[in-house]
């Protein structure tokens, strides 16, 4: 079973939001924990009101999440008032491989374009999300930008189409550079056997998932009666991995 479409109950009425990412935001099985998309926590931040329909998938960049007919999927099913964030980055970067690789000021925007466009032509919001930040430090111990240009040219495209911007690079580079690079170790998928660093584990999930959700409220996307808990502890405990089909009860 692929990662993908993984969604909170949504009754009658209720307004739903959409995420169209790559793995740093997708749901997670059991034979990946502790690997932990921040899609997987972002409920935990959401009070009854709007329910999340992830969609995020791994290694998918803005160029093959639309290549593979996903965005058609989500604008299939996506509503009037419903939300649709949008974070790419991560994968759009890899010039090796022309399936996934966009140039920032020309096809990475171009892709972006058609969420936004196919978000409002059903009457939906669209949100764009900068690129959470690797954790990547200098000699010095400040944290590092590691996405070129991509996240300039989100930046000048939501001012050019007047979309809502939530600025998890920048958020999230300021939140590394803050906690310093042995610290950062928590936050990210730091195992025995990998040390990985791009992929969270269960307290980087929920750290990132809080800036995102204090964001849609701080930018007006949401109301303080959609978020919960932007104070409160949440514990990793809470993070779960369902298991696929393939790999049993």
């Amino acid at each position: 079973m692929e990662e993908g479409a993984a969604m909170t109950a949504a009754g009658p009425g209720r307004r739903t939001l959409y995420l169209a990412g790559d793995s740093t935001a997708a749901q997670k099985y059991a034979s990946a924990a502790p690997e932990t998309g921040w899609g997987m926590a972002l409920p935990f931040f959401l009070r009854r009101g709007p329910a999340l329909a992830n969609h995020a998938v791994n290694g998918r960049s803005s160029k093959s999440f639309v290549d593979e007919g996903r965005l058609t999927a989500i604008l299939g099913e996506i509503r009037p008032d419903d939300l649709l964030l949008i974070q790419f980055g991560h994968n759009d970067e890899k010039r090796e491989d022309p399936a996934r690789h966009t140039e920032p000021w020309t096809t990475y925007q171009d892709y972006l374009r058609q969420y936004v466009a196919g978000a409002r032509a059903r009457g939906a919001r669209p949100v764009l999300l900068t690129p959470v930040e690797r954790r990547r430090f200098d000699e010095g111990g400040s944290a590092l930008p590691t996405h070129g240009d991509h996240p300039d040219a989100m930046r000048a495209l939501a001012a050019e189409e007047g979309a809502a911007l939530l600025d998890l690079q920048a958020l999230t580079l300021a939140l590394w550079d803050e906690l310093g690079a042995e610290e950062t170790k928590r936050y990210f998928n730091w195992t025995v056997s990998e040390q990985d660093n791009t992929h969270f584990n269960p307290p980087g999930a929920i750290a990132v998932a809080r800036l995102v959700a204090a964001e849609l409220l701080r930018r007006g996307v949401l109301s303080r009666g959609d978020v919960r808990r932007l104070d409160d502890a949440v514990p990793a405990s809470w993070i779960t991995w369902p298991r696929t089909p393939e790999e049993g009860a």
